[in-house]
């Protein structure tokens, strides 16, 4: 116990020691005096959704802003890597320090030389890849990602779309991109009171300025032809940049409005209502299963008419001393069950946080970050649970489902991430996982032990001999009835779920909580009725083997979220590498077994709940 709280206690202090670099929302403000210097710094080249309304994601691989093949300018003594958070780090940023020198109101509109460079010609046909998988740089100043400024053409309101384009590849530069090498970067700042300013906006336009780049440098405004890289000689490029001051009247308490804009709200609102006309209609449904036929078979069955000799029992009734025998493999199906549970908590607690407004985009890797928090410290409820469920099912190797309960998924997730990271490192991505990070989230998973506690107890006995089970209709097959049934919850949740796909691939700042956190109640209920519906036809089938049906029903929708990844690829994704084609199809897989866990142990609670009402309720001699 003393070397297992040691490492636990080492982990998280190194947890919280890689936390430092920025604030939590609605924490003490940076405030500027004129003249003093604003740090800008970079964040890795990420992939971004184009212009266009058909526009496709073309790859999924990060690139450090200090790639050598991208030559861009570094500050003097070298770039520095600033502290960050774990899920900052999982999430793919490496944020380092920049050479641009700008300083609060000063130098306002002089266009400056940042550095020349020699570009050699197989490093240009790697920018011009690049430029036409529409890569696109990331900057941070004072904690706001520079951004551009669009308009949402369904509202006609304006909106910071975070990150700006590498160069250009549309219209004439189609077959040779333009590499952008100039940067007007404007910077809105509010003066709370005299001599005290504050960053609340960061833009940038980013333009291509070709011709001579060793002549003196001119105001930056004259019209100039793009510039072209050559990919058969090596090339010169002048960066340069601009700073601009604009005054706002926006606080710095909501300078993040601009930036976290909900397209088109009235999708979000429509899928919200959608779901909780379904939910309230099949809760109707098993309320009226539950109150009215199963009452009247209940007062039915416990009634004693004196002038029968025999009283003969039907439907769900007639395997009452079967429905409580142990099913196949109860240590594979507690163990999955636990690990649900620990999951379900972790979301649970992970959505209260974002709805208090601790997971906002302006806290990098804040969402990651509790998510592993939150995963190491309910290690305790997926072993109770689990144990629960291993008793209950007539288990006796405690130990050993202990054991199985904390390393089986910890170690399956591990060696799929694992898996994927070799084909970042090997692509040469930036969001390749340090090994460092792999160890600490190795010590985190691991520290903490699961507990045992008893089993619950059974309201009518199990028969010595199994009963013969009749034929059962196709509807009621298992894999027939997990696609059935999870279509309603997927059905309750899927606009959300496009939102999720596009913020993990796209690039994509999402921060619509509030919705998310109902979704996910609206299907959370789905599900319980859903798996509850289900297993009560199939009782009536004289089908008592429910345990393992309960849970795969409840887990159906996993299989449509799979389905609905693929979709999401072929409509909105153009992967030409077969890194960026694995590494999709590999977190899809992964979203989808921790969704199948998530939901399924949701639907066996629930059943299980819903059984041992059904049978305590009823007389059996």
């Amino acid at each position: 116990m003393p070397h297992r709280a040691w490492f636990l206690g080492t982990a998280f202090l190194s947890l919280l020691s890689s936390a430092r670099a920025f604030y939590l929302p609605g924490a003490a403000p940076h405030d500027y005096a004129s003249g003093e210097l604003v740090k800008l710094y970079v964040n890795a080249l990420t992939p971004m959704l184009g212009s266009k309304d058909n526009a496709k994601l073309k790859s999924l691989i990060n690139y450090d802003y200090y790639n050598p093949q991208f030559h861009f300018c570094e500050p003097e003594g070298g770039p520095h890597k600033e502290p960050e958070s774990l899920g900052s780090i999982l999430f793919g940023d490496r944020i380092f320090n920049s050479p641009y020198d700008i300083r609060m109101l000063q130098d306002n509109g002089t266009c400056r030389t940042l550095c020349t460079q020699n570009v050699p010609g197989e490093d240009a046909k790697f920018i011009n890849d690049r430029i036409r998988e529409d890569y696109a740089l990331n900057w941070l100043i004072d904690g706001l990602p520079a951004a551009e400024m669009k308009v949402d053409v369904r509202t006609g309101d304006l909106f910071f779309d975070m990150g700006f384009n590498l160069g250009d590849d549309e219209g004439e530069f189609a077959e040779t991109p333009a590499l952008n090498n100039h940067y007007e970067i404007v910077l809105r700042y509010h003066t709370p009171s005299p001599g005290v300013h504050r960053v609340v906006g960061v833009l940038v336009w980013p333009t291509s300025r070709g011709g001579s780049q060793t002549e003196p440098l001119d105001d930056c405004s004259s019209t100039v032809a793009p510039l072209i890289l050559s990919e058969d000689q090596t090339n010169t490029v002048r960066y340069t940049y601009r700073v601009m001051w604009n005054e706002s009247s926006t606080p710095w308490a909501t300078r993040w409005d601009n930036y976290l804009h909900i397209f088109d709200p009235r999708i979000h609102w429509f899928s919200l209502v959608n779901s909780l006309v379904i939910v309230v209609f099949l809760c109707v449904m098993v309320s009226m299963i539950l109150l009215r036929t199963v009452t009247r078979d209940i007062s039915r069955y416990n009634a004693i008419d004196l002038s029968e000799d025999v009283q003969e029992d039907w439907g769900w009734k007639l395997v009452h001393g079967e429905v409580f025998r142990t099913p196949r493999n109860p240590m594979v199906l507690s163990v999955l069950v636990g690990n649900g549970a620990q999951l379900c908590a972790m979301v649970g607690v992970t959505l209260v946080f974002a709805l208090l407004g601790f997971l906002s985009p302006s806290n990098r890797g804040s969402l990651a970050t509790v998510m592993m928090v939150c995963w190491t410290f309910f290690g305790g409820i997926s072993g109770y649970v689990s144990s629960r469920v291993y008793a209950s099912l007539g288990g006796t190797n405690r130990r050993k489902n202990s054991f199985l309960t904390a390393t089986i998924l910890p170690c399956l997730v591990f060696a799929i991430v694992f898996f994927l990271n070799l084909f970042l490192v090997s692509a040469g991505s930036s969001g390749a996982v340090p090994f460092g990070t792999m160890l600490l989230i190795i010590v985190l998973w691991f520290g903490i032990s699961a507990p045992l506690s008893a089993g619950v107890s059974h309201p009518v006995r199990v028969n010595q001999i199994p009963r013969q089970i009749p034929k059962t209709p196709r509807y009621l097959q298992p894999w027939a009835a997990t696609l059935l049934a999870g279509i309603l919850p997927f059905g309750a949740g899927f606009v959300e779920i496009y939102f999720v796909l596009s913020s993990l691939f796209a690039s994509r700042a999402y921060y619509a909580f509030g919705f998310l956190a109902l979704t996910a109640g609206v299907v959370s209920l789905t599900t319980a009725t859903v798996t509850i519906l289900f297993t009560y036809f199939i009782l009536c089938a004289e089908e008592y083997r429910w345990h393992w049906r309960a849970f795969l029903t409840g887990g159906g929708s996993a299989f449509w979220l799979l389905a609905y990844g693929v979709f999401y690829w072929a409509s909105r994704l153009s992967l030409d590498s077969f890194s960026s084609v694995v590494l999709y199809m590999g977190y899809l897989l992964l979203l989808a077994l921790l969704d199948f866990l998530v939901t399924g142990t949701i639907g066996f609670i629930a059943t299980y709940w819903a059984v041992r009402r059904l049978y305590s309720a009823i007389r059996v001699d």
